[in-house]
Order: structure tokens, then sequence, then C-alpha cells
């Protein structure tokens, strides 16, 4: 008897250690169009004048109990930046290269001397067959089929009007709060119905969904976070976990008064378009700062998962008060180019029991790193789909780990997202290591860089290290040609721009 108690008291102990723990919540904070700099939390090695000028007190909460990224980087525009993320994919393999709105419609502008190829306008599609899109099945709905109460708030931009994944319940989320093709809000106040017709724009860029703060004093970022918190609060009565995928559409353009943070920074002497975009950014920092008490009052800090990120960099070009050019400083440049400013985002990921508080990590992440990685904390070890995944998880980053193996990033956007401002117009990238290469394809020019020494990218080095501009641009082209990747087209012969191993 006294063996068959000691028996049944083992199985029942390795039973035990074979239930899995519950599901953790999961929060994914994405911001539109907010630089490296646009907040009090430093993401470089030193605090800047830039950090200064902004109040983000939750960011910092965040970054105190959780991890700091110093070299995280997404595309730089946002549909491929979304498409990516809810892929797990490289822009280079979904070719969905730039924004998308309307059906079979590109949003290239204009350029003397080549013409954008034949990029997938529609974005990403939950069905074969769709002209022009990239066929894939999505993180929601991965997550979704394996428990998971999925909510999408905000800006969506995954596929063009008319196409399934302009909405986004095609893809998996279960809730759709104000989501559908448009990549800005046509009004952030509640006064003018988030409606464009204030500027008498297209009321294609109305936002969607919230008729019941229509005529209110409330500003779109506040409206989403009382509704995403709605839908949070049904996944905990229908007791499922969660996946809230808030991707506000602060603080893109156009800019508006946020009167509940404007005070300080009118105070101060900011510009007037300086201090709306400082309210915005403070508005923002309010939405997460009022996710995580949600979280806190709820009972769930020990498991829920935080992540904050930018779906690209900082707009530098038009729009905002000040110098152009600025914003982003040390890095260069801004939204829409691949030097840093354009490329490189503020992330901070807390992970209860895991992430060591206020701890930095230095190694290189991208915006398709986040697929795997929010299935591997969400325990889905198996999951088939349709397109091949890039991304590689940095759940081990966030107990300390160290990558296996040196990590390649590629960037590649042959579209016209600008004017033909200098280090705006279509080009590749590719870095590893310290160095950083970049293809620019309308002059045909190749920049080469030491990103540790030189983060502004300020000093082209590629005449004194021909030998690893040879290296990067090789791997650069191989890649490029493995994976078919689209090329402008030159106007004078209809030759597509060569690749830059050509050049060694």
């Amino acid at each position: 008897m006294q063996v068959l108690l000691l028996v049944l008291l083992g199985f029942l102990q390795s039973s035990c250690r074979e239930i899995p723990s519950s599901k953790p919540n999961i929060i994914l904070f994405l911001v539109d169009d907010m630089g490296w700099q646009d907040t009090s939390v430093p993401f470089w090695e030193e605090e800047t004048p830039i950090n200064r000028n902004f109040h983000t007190p939750n960011m910092e909460r965040l970054a105190t109990d959780g991890m700091k990224f110093t070299a995280a980087y997404a595309c730089p525009v946002c549909s491929p930046t979304r498409i990516s993320l809810m892929t797990g994919m490289n822009a280079v393999n979904h070719k969905v290269t730039s924004w998308t709105l309307r059906k079979n419609a590109s949003n290239d502008g204009r350029n003397d001397k080549l013409d954008a190829p034949e990029w997938n306008v529609n974005g990403m599609s939950p069905e074969e067959g769709i002209e022009r899109t990239v066929y894939a099945k999505a993180l929601p709905d991965i997550l979704r089929g394996n428990g998971y109460f999925t909510i999408h708030a905000g800006k969506a931009h995954f596929g063009a009007q008319d196409t399934p994944a302009a909405n986004p319940e095609n893809i998996g989320f279960d809730v759709n709060i104000a989501g559908n093709m448009i990549g800005g809000p046509g009004s952030y106040l509640g006064t003018q119905n988030f409606s464009a017709a204030w500027r008498n724009a297209d009321r294609l860029w109305d936002v969607p969904g919230l008729e019941k703060y229509h005529g209110k004093d409330i500003f779109l970022t506040e409206a989403l976070t009382l509704e995403a918190k709605d839908a949070m609060q049904l996944a905990l009565d229908r007791d499922q976990p969660f996946f809230l995928y808030m991707a506000h559409y602060a603080v893109h353009v156009p800019y508006a008064e946020d009167k509940r943070f404007t005070r300080k920074y009118q105070d101060a002497g900011y510009d007037p378009k300086e201090v709306m975009y400082a309210a915005m950014v403070e508005g923002m920092d309010k939405s997460l700062g009022d996710l995580m008490e949600f979280v806190k009052e709820k009972g769930l800090v020990d498991n829920t998962i935080i992540l904050f990120m930018s779906d690209n960099g900082g707009l530098t070009n038009h729009g905002r008060g000040g110098t152009p050019e600025t914003h982003n400083l040390p890095l260069r440049y801004g939204k829409g180019s691949l030097w840093e400013g354009g490329i490189r985002e503020p992330m901070i990921v807390y992970q209860p029991g895991v992430t060591e508080p206020g701890s930095v990590c230095d190694e290189f992440v991208i915006i398709e790193d986040f697929f795997p990685t929010i299935l591997e904390l969400a325990g889905i070890k198996v999951y088939n789909t349709p397109q091949k995944i890039d991304g590689v998880s940095f759940a081990g980053m966030l107990k300390g780990q160290k990558p296996e193996k040196e990590k390649t990033m590629i960037w590649h956007f042959p579209n016209f997202w600008a004017r033909n401002y200098d280090g705006y117009g279509p080009g590749s990238a590719i870095r590893v290591g310290d160095w950083k290469l970049i293809y620019t394809h309308t002059d045909e020019e190749l920049y080469l860089y030491n990103v540790k020494k030189d983060i502004g990218e300020q000093n082209n080095l590629i005449e004194e290290h021909r030998e690893m501009a040879a290296k990067l641009a090789k791997e650069l082209s191989l890649y490029l040609k493995e994976k078919e990747a689209q090329m402008p087209v030159k106007k004078a012969n209809g030759e597509p721009v060569p690749l830059p191993d050509i050049f060694f």
C-alpha cells in the first residue's frame, strides 16, 4: 500500500509539472511615426537635448520595470513595417515596400530618372489569389487559434481599400476598433468627428467606428484607449487571455492640439507645431500608462507582457516646426530614409519574472522578429504558415542571453515616398555588426558607415574600406537576387537598377 501511494504521488507530481501555466496576456503598443528621440527615455548612451523636450513618464516607468533596446529597427515607412510585424517576413519577401491605400493604386511620387517597380500595392491578404498582395497567415490568426482573444485598436493599414485585409477582423482579430485601410486620421478631435471634412480632404481618411465620441471634446488617442480597455475587460469576462495590438494613429500628421498637455510646452516657448507634437507624444504616453494601470487594477501584472515599438523614424522633412533634419539627432534624416533616423526605433519590453528591471539590450532587433517572439512568449511552439518566416525570436534576449550568431539586417525600399530630398530616395541597405552599407537607387551610390563609431552616419568610409564595402555589397546583392527583389526601372532604357555588387 505504501509503495502504491508513493507511485501515485510521483505520478501526480509528474503530471503537475506537465500542466502548462496560464497563457500570458500580451500588449503590443505600436506608435506611428515616433522618432528614436521623441521621448524623455534616452535610447542612446546619453540623454540628449531632444530627450529633454519631451515628457513620457510612463515610458520611463516601463523602462524601469523592463528592458530597453538600443538597436531596434523597423522599415522606413508604415505599411512595410506592419506587414512584416503581422507576417514575420522581411520587406524584400513580402514586397509591400511602401504605403498602401486604394486598390491597385501606387502612392509613389514622381522621379525624373526612375519608375517604381510593380510592388504589392494591395498589401497582405489572408486569401490566395488577390492581385498584388502577399498571401500570409497573420500573427493574430495564430494567436486566436491558440485560445487568445485578439484585439485591434487604432491604425491597421494592412491592406488596400476593398481587399480582405482592409478589415483587421479578416486577418484574425476578434475585435476591430477604428482600423481600416487608412494610414492616418482625418482628425484627432472628437469635435470634428475624427473626420477629414474640416480640411476639405478626401473623406476616405475619416476614422471609422467611433461614432459614440462624435461631437465630444475628446482626443482620438484617449478614445482608442477607452475602447481598448473595454475590449480587454471583455476578454477577462470570457476568461480568455488577450492579445491587444494597441496601434495608435498618433503621432502621425495631421497634428492637432491635445489641450490636456499643451500648456507646459507653450509656457516653455515651443514653436506652435512643436507644442502640438510634444503634447501628442505625452497623450500617447498617457495611453500607455492607462493600459498599465488597467493591468495593475485587474491583478494581471504578473501575467501580462508589454512590448513598446514605433513603426518608422520620426517625421523631419515636412509638417513640423523648427529646422528640418534636427528632430532625430544625432541620427541622420527621418521617416522615408534608410539612414538611421528613418529606421531606428524606441523599443521597450516588460516580461514579468523574466526581464531584469532597468536592463538594457544592445543586440539588434528588426520588426519581423516580433512575429516569432510573440508566439514564443505565448507558448505557441507549433504553427503552420504559407509564408516563410524571416524573423528570429528575441525571447532569449529578454532573459539576458546573447544571440547564437551575428545578425544580418536588410532593408529594401525601391519607392518614392517623399519629394526628391537627399537621403529620402529609393535604396537598399544592409547592416552586419558595426558596419552598414546603403545603396541609393537614383544615383547608384554606395555609402559605408561604422555605426558604432559614427551613429550620425557623417563619414562615408567607402574608399577607406573597399574590402568591407565589397563584402556587404555582395551579401546584399545575393539576398536581393535570391528573393527576386524588385528594383526601380530606368526611364532612359527600361532596364532595372543594377544590384550593388556590380561595382566590385
